[in-house]
C-alpha cells in the first residue's frame, strides 16, 4: 500500500482523533460523532473476530438504512474483511445462493431465515466485547462486494478492484463532490452500490452523513431544510415522487443550502431532469453513468445537459466505444452496444464471482447497454440489450416509452415489456402503477403525439404494487416471465 493511503479503519481513527465530536452519521434523531463511531466499531469488530471473521473474508450485511449499517461496515473493514451488502428484504433462496457464493462466515442482519450460517445483529456482536480500544491495523484487499443490481437468476458478486483504503491526507473535495464540511442526505438504500459508495466517501472525508431509514418524498425536503444539507443523492423514481408533490408542499421547504444533487442508477426522463435543473439550479444537478464494475464513467453537469438534452455526459474515466452487431466500431450518431475498459495501464476495477464478462479483444467489456455518441463525444443511452423489444423488425427501447408514460401526471411508475405476437414477433405491453385514476385510452391519447405508432403499447395493465425497487431498478425480464403462458 502506498504511503499516501491508509486503511479505512485507520482513517476513521484519524477522524476520531482530530474531530472527535463532529457528527459522523445520523438517522432520524440519533447521531454518532466520529469518536463514538470509532469506539463502537472497535467493539463490534472484536465481536466479529470472536465469531471467526478474519482478513480477506466477505461478510454479508443485510441491514436496512441506519447507523447500524455503517457500524457493521466499519467493523468489518477494521478486521481487513469486506462488506458484502444485500437487500434486507432478500428472500431466503436468494440469500442462500449469495452466502454460498461469498463463503461468508456469518450474516449481519435481522432476517428470520434459517440458513447454514449464523445470522447476527450489530447489537449481538457488540455484546460479545466491552473493549473499545484500538485494534491492530488491517487493510481489506477488497473494499466492497455488492451483488449485481439488475441480475436475475444466478447470483453474481462484483468484487471491487480497489482495496479498503483512503487518502492519508484528506483532500479538499473527493469523488461525488463531497467536502469534509458537507452534510450529506442519503435516502437511497445503502445496500445498493451507489448508496454504499457514497456512504464510504462521506465518512472517509469526515463529512456528516444523514441516512434516511426509508424514502419519503416530503421527508427528503424536510431533512434537507432541517439539516441545512449541502449534498443529496436521489434516483429518478425519487425525483418523480418529489416533483409530483403538490407545488405548495414542494416549495414550502428551503433547499437552497444544496450545492450538489446527484442522480444515477436508472434512466432519468428528460422532462424530469429539466424540471429539477430549473428548480435546483443547472450548476448543482449532476449525473453519472457507469456500472458497478466501474470500467469507465461518464459525467454531465446540468449546464451541459441543457445543450446536450438527454445525454449522460462525456467519458471522464476509462474508455468507451459503440459496437455494431457485426462487432465493428460504429461512428458518432449510430446506435450500438456500449463497450468499455479502464484507461491503459490501470489495474482491473473489479472481478466477478459467479459470472463471466461479455468481452471483445483488447480488454473491452459490455454491460449490455445500448447507446450512441454525438460528434462532441457526449453519450446517449437507448436501453439494455436484454430489455430491447423487436417489433416487426424495428428495435423498441422500453426506457423511451417509460419516460413518455411517466410524463402523465397520473402515472406513479411504469415498466414496459415485450410479449410474444404471431404477427409482429412481439408487441409492447405497459404495466402501470397509477397515482390517480387513469384509463388505457387516456394514456394512449397521451402517447399519440409523443411516440411513433410501433413504439406505442398495444396493451396496458394496471397494478398497485411498486414496479421499481428502492434503488430505482426495474427487473423487466422477471415481469415478462411472469406474464408468459406456461410452456
Amino acid at each position: 500500500m502506498s504511503e499516501e493511503f491508509i486503511s479505512l479503519g485507520a482513517k476513521l481513527r484519524q477522524h476520531a482523533h482530530f474531530q472527535p465530536h463532529a457528527p459522523a452519521v445520523s438517522c432520524g434523531p440519533a447521531t454518532l460523532d466520529y469518536d463514538a463511531l470509532h469506539r463502537r466499531t472497535n467493539r463490534i469488530a472484536r465481536g466479529l473476530a470472536a465469531m471467526g471473521v478474519k482478513q480477506g473474508d466477505l461478510v454479508t450485511v443485510g441491514l436496512p438504512n441506519g447507523i447500524a449499517f455503517v457500524e457493521a461496515c466499519y467493523a468489518i473493514w477494521k478486521l481487513g474483511a469486506t462488506p458484502q451488502p444485500v437487500s434486507f428484504r432478500l428472500p431466503k433462496a436468494e440469500l442462500e445462493a449469495i452466502v454460498e457464493l461469498a463463503e461468508t462466515p456469518l450474516v449481519i442482519a435481522e432476517f428470520e431465515h434459517r440458513i447454514d450460517r449464523p445470522v447476527v445483529t450489530v447489537e449481538d456482536l457488540a455484546a460479545k466485547s466491552d473493549d473499545e480500544g484500538d485494534l491492530p491495523d488491517a487493510t481489506p484487499p477488497v473494499s466492497k462486494a455488492p451483488t449485481s443490481g439488475g441480475s436475475t437468476g444466478r447470483p453474481k458478486l462484483i468484487l471491487a478492484g480497489q482495496p479498503g483504503v483512503a487518502p492519508k491526507e484528506t483532500p479538499e473535495i473527493a469523488m461525488w463532490q463531497i467536502k469534509p464540511d458537507d452534510v450529506c442526505v442519503l435516502p437511497a438504500p445503502l445496500y445498493h452500490n451507489a448508496g454504499f459508495g457514497m456512504m464510504m466517501t462521506a465518512t472517509m472525508m469526515g463529512a456528516h452523513l444523514a441516512v434516511m431509514p426509508r424514502f419519503d418524498a416530503e421527508g427528503v425536503l424536510a431533512e434537507i431544510e432541517a439539516r441545512k444539507a449541502t449534498w443529496v443523492y436521489l434516483v429518478p423514481t425519487m425525483m418523480t415522487r418529489i416533483w409530483r408533490l403538490p407545488e405548495e408542499v414542494r416549495t414550502r421547504y428551503d433547499v437552497s443550502s444544496l450545492h450538489t444533487l446527484w442522480h444515477l442508477a436508472a434512466p432519468c426522463p428528460a422532462w424530469l431532469k429539466e424540471a429539477f435543473i430549473r428548480w435546483i439550479g443547472p450548476q448543482k444537478v449532476m449525473e453519472l453513468y457507469a456500472g458497478t464494475e466501474a470500467q469507465a464513467v461518464t459525467i454531465i453537469t446540468g449546464e451541459e445537459w441543457l445543450t446536450h438534452r438527454g445525454s449522460v455526459g462525456r467519458v471522464a474515466m476509462g474508455e468507451m466505444k459503440i459496437v455494431g452487431e457485426d462487432g465493428q466500431d460504429l461512428p458518432p450518431g449510430e446506435v450500438g452496444e456500449i463497450y468499455m475498459r479502464p484507461a491503459e495501464g490501470s489495474p482491473p476495477t473489479y472481478r466477478y464471482l459467479g459470472a463471466t464478462a461479455k468481452s471483445l479483444p483488447g480488454g473491452w467489456e459490455s454491460l449490455g447497454d445500448i447507446g450512441w455518441f454525438d460528434a462532441e463525444g457526449y453519450l446517449y443511452l437507448a436501453d439494455r440489450r436484454t430489455d430491447m423489444i423487436l417489433v416487426g423488425g424495428s428495435n423498441v427501447y422500453p426506457a423511451e416509452i417509460e419516460a413518455a408514460l411517466e410524463e402523465h401526471p397520473a402515472v406513479q411508475s411504469c415498466a414496459v415489456i415485450g410479449l410474444p405476437d404471431e404477427d409482429l414477433g412481439n408487441v409492447v405491453h405497459a404495466i402501470v402503477q397509477p397515482r390517480a385514476p387513469v384509463t388505457a385510452e387516456e394514456l394512449k391519447a397521451h402517447l399519440a403525439d409523443r411516440l411513433v405508432t410501433y413504439k406505442q403499447p398495444r396493451t396496458y395493465e394496471f397494478v398497485q404494487e411498486a414496479l421499481r425497487d428502492d434503488a430505482g431498478k426495474v427487473r423487466r425480464s422477471a415481469l415478462r416471465e411472469a406474464r408468459l403462458p406456461p410452456a
